[in-house]
């Protein structure tokens, strides 16, 4: 018995080469949010070295923000004609020629042009065209959960990465804290160039949980670009989605993350402080955003997306009437961070199951251009509503109404589609 058990061959469980994909997606999309959210942190440095005022200083992020918008709108034509692996690696060497560029920056145009149009434009392509692609062709179950740690990863990039970015420029200068996003870029299109096929069918294997027998998701044809766009434009779900995204932007990168450090010092907090916060805000959306990819694949994106919005919309409203202390604020950004990128999975999910998954990436990148919309929009109107009123109150309490305005609407306008995506993936 015992020579028998020596001899029996022991079954070893090599993963299935989707994991392997998504994990160096994953880095890809750390380093292109890394990339975007640098800036944030280095106002100050610039303002000090060349003079330059706060509003040229956001004027250049206004011009990332929108090159980001109009790059993710042309993601998924340029995927379709170029292929993920090209256009990722290419744009990840963008973002990082803007960066490295910029670093011998002498007038307020270069910044605009590097910081605003190359690294925006770079970012914008790979932040949710990749991750969308990645999940639509290489895994036929546990979608939601990879589609949520691709938000984590992003949003990871953009947050919790503030702190480290924050110290590099304050001990080592800001030159060299752009070198840190270089880095992870330059590891990115490695990861990108060896490790992720363009589709399962290249290596011979199909995508991870597809039964035997099944296709994979088929790339949609040059000349059938134009008919899936009239197809998404005439899908109801699809602008419902966009219009809760342009609410999502609003309540998150245009009003808390450019407010909330403001905001804190009306109240006596100070900028350190404050932007722990955000950090922490960032490290508590991996939670969330992982979770609620793990809750897609079990419960109707719809009604997620209706705790999401209700759970944004009772805090963004209460924050103003609570107490103010560093205490209360910790507490909020505890339930705002798990909420940050929670929205992100259902709303893919249901793309994937009203539209297919050839069409879900072009949605995606169109509903991602309302989010940047709505955050460029609350940016600028929560500021200038601060100067006029003196508060962000009504600017808090505007944006927790959209997100009971969006909650209501979510689960009745955007319910399982009942012929599922085979129905719609059909040619």
């Amino acid at each position: 018995m015992t020579e028998l058990a020596l001899h029996r061959p022991v079954a070893v469980r090599i993963p299935h080469r989707a994991w392997t994909v998504a994990a160096a997606t994953c880095l890809s999309i750390l380093a292109a949010a890394a990339a975007f959210g640098a800036p944030n942190v280095l106002i100050l440095p610039l303002s000090r070295e060349f003079g330059w005022d706060v509003a040229t200083l956001s004027a250049a992020s206004a011009v990332r923000l929108a090159a980001f918008g109009v790059a993710g709108l042309l993601a998924s034509p340029l995927t379709t004609l170029w292929g993920v692996r090209r256009v990722a690696c290419t744009a990840l060497a963008m973002t990082a020629a803007g960066l490295l560029a910029s670093l011998a920056i002498t007038h307020a145009w270069q910044l605009m042009l590097l910081w605003g149009v190359l690294v925006g434009s770079g970012a914008g392509l790979v932040f949710l065209m990749l991750g969308a692609t990645v999940a639509a062709r290489w895994f036929a179950t546990r979608r939601g959960l990879v589609i949520g740690l691709f938000g984590a990863a992003a949003t990871a990039g953009q947050l919790a990465m503030l702190p480290l970015l924050a110290w590099v420029a304050d001990v080592l200068g800001w030159r060299v804290c752009l070198l840190v996003p270089c880095a992870l870029m330059a590891l990115g299109m490695l990861a990108i160039h060896v490790l992720v096929p363009e589709r399962p069918e290249d290596i011979g294997v199909r995508p991870y949980g597809a039964r035997q027998g099944e296709a994979g998701t088929q790339p949609l044809a040059s000349r059938s670009v134009g008919d899936s766009l009239r197809k998404i434009v005439r899908s109801g779900p699809f602008w419902v989605l966009f219009g809760s995204f342009a609410v999502c932007g609003t309540t998150t990168a245009g009003l808390v993350q450019a407010h909330l450090v403001p905001f804190c010092a009306d109240i006596g907090v100070g900028p350190v402080p404050a932007t722990g916060l955000l950090a922490g805000m960032g490290l508590l959306s991996l939670l969330g955003s992982a979770a609620a990819g793990w809750l897609s694949d079990r419960f109707a994106p719809g009604w997620l997306l209706f705790w999401f919005y209700g759970l944004r919309g009772v805090s963004l409203v209460s924050l103003p009437f609570t107490d103010l202390s560093f205490v209360g604020l910790s507490l909020f950004a505890t339930v705002y961070g798990l909420d940050w990128v929670a929205t992100v999975p259902p709303m893919v999910r249901i793309l994937l199951d009203r539209l297919g998954s050839p069409r879900a990436p072009a949605a995606l990148g169109m509903v991602f251009a309302g989010h940047q919309l709505g955050a460029a929009a609350a940016a600028y109107g929560a500021g200038v509503a601060r100067i006029g009123l003196e508060s962000y109150l009504p600017s808090f309490l505007a944006a927790g109404a959209l997100c009971f305005l969006a909650a209501c609407v979510l689960p009745f306008a955007c319910g399982r589609n009942p012929d599922g995506p085979a129905a719609q993936d059909a040619p």
